[in-house]
């Protein structure tokens, strides 16, 4: 772990004043990831502005109708608010599935935003990583890649995003507020986070004079026909190999009015695909339905050596996440 200085903002704009002091300088909130990575040495700011003073605790009604989540609400805070839990229990129940209770305690919901992903190679900063240091390689792509990416990564990239509490806010729609020296702004959330491309190291779309402020969720939470799965390699605070964020609206007749699905654990940010919930709407909800947006959300899905098995098990997830999300059985279209 490098040396670095440490300073505690009482305000947004002192925030972003200290940290606009030094190139090398990171803000601090629940640290249960930036900690990790000051750890192994992957992080190495001269300068953390810890910002948990900041105003930024609030979960309101939004103008729009929906939720304003402020960035330093915990992770236990937003999955056990009545609020949460009862219009927008997809979100609660995702972040549940993720990490343990006692980093749910202090994990903000900024932070969480914010992760890094947990490949083994960027954390073990004896190899190269191109996230880690642009233009060194890649060793994932020929190395262990078990965990790796089957969506959206590129020659120079294939990690993955690690969150849980990301992919249920992809399959809602989230807005991403942010604020820095020049004002306010928002993202929708699917523009927040990147794909690898050529500049795998930049993770998201703010910008360096940026932080979150807040998250806020849209009107529709589809509290009656949701869930999310999440496969892993064991039951207990473990990263997904898959999983799948789903909330369906259907009309008398089972036919779908409105659908979203969101993954987790195979690209470099949620995988979603709008085109291929579009054309569900005025489908029945049945086995055949369903295997067709499968193969459609996979489709440009590509298998590294260790992982083939994700394609697979993917659409496995996507076919049982529908199945709990209506109470319904749709085995046969997962075989």
């Amino acid at each position: 772990m490098n040396r670095f200085s440490y300073t505690r903002a009482e305000a947004v704009q002192d925030a972003l004043e200290r940290h606009r002091s030094d190139k090398a300088a990171a803000f601090i909130a629940g640290g249960t990831n930036l900690v990790d990575l000051l750890r192994e040495d992957v992080a190495r700011p001269a300068l953390l502005v810890d910002i948990n003073r900041l105003p930024l605790r609030r979960i309101e009604a939004s103008a729009q109708g929906g939720l304003m989540v402020g960035a330093l609400v915990t992770n236990s805070a937003l999955a056990y608010d009545h609020t949460v839990a009862t219009r927008y229990p997809l979100l609660a129940k995702a972040i549940l599935a993720g990490a343990s209770p006692q980093i749910r305690n202090v994990a903000t919901v900024g932070g969480n935003l914010l992760q890094r992903t947990r490949c083994y190679y960027f954390y073990d900063v004896g190899t190269p990583c191109n996230k880690r240091e642009p233009g060194s390689g890649c060793p994932a792509l020929h190395g262990v890649n078990r965990i790796h990416a089957i969506l959206g990564a590129s020659e120079h990239c294939i990690a993955v995003h690690p969150s849980d509490m990301c992919v249920a806010l992809a399959a809602l729609g989230a807005t991403v507020h942010l604020i820095g020296n020049d004002g306010a702004r928002t993202l929708p959330f699917a523009d927040f986070h990147r794909l690898p491309g050529d500049t795998p190291h930049i993770d998201t779309n703010l910008r360096d004079d940026e932080l979150v402020s807040a998250i806020e969720l849209p009107p529709q939470g589809f509290a009656a026909h949701h869930a999310y799965v999440k496969v892993r390699d064991r039951a207990s605070y473990a990263f997904a190999l898959a999983s799948a964020a789903v909330g369906v609206e259907l009309d008398d007749d089972s036919r779908i009015v409105d659908a979203r699905c969101a993954l987790g654990g195979v690209a470099h940010k949620p995988w979603r695909d709008p085109a291929a919930e579009a054309a569900l709407r005025g489908e029945t909800l049945n086995a055949r339905t369903l295997r067709d947006f499968a193969a459609a959300l996979l489709r440009d899905a590509r298998a590294q050596r260790d992982n083939a098995f994700k394609i697979e098990l993917a659409a496995r997830v996507i076919v049982r996440a529908f199945g709990e999300a209506t109470q319904r059985s749709f085995e046969e279209a997962a075989r």
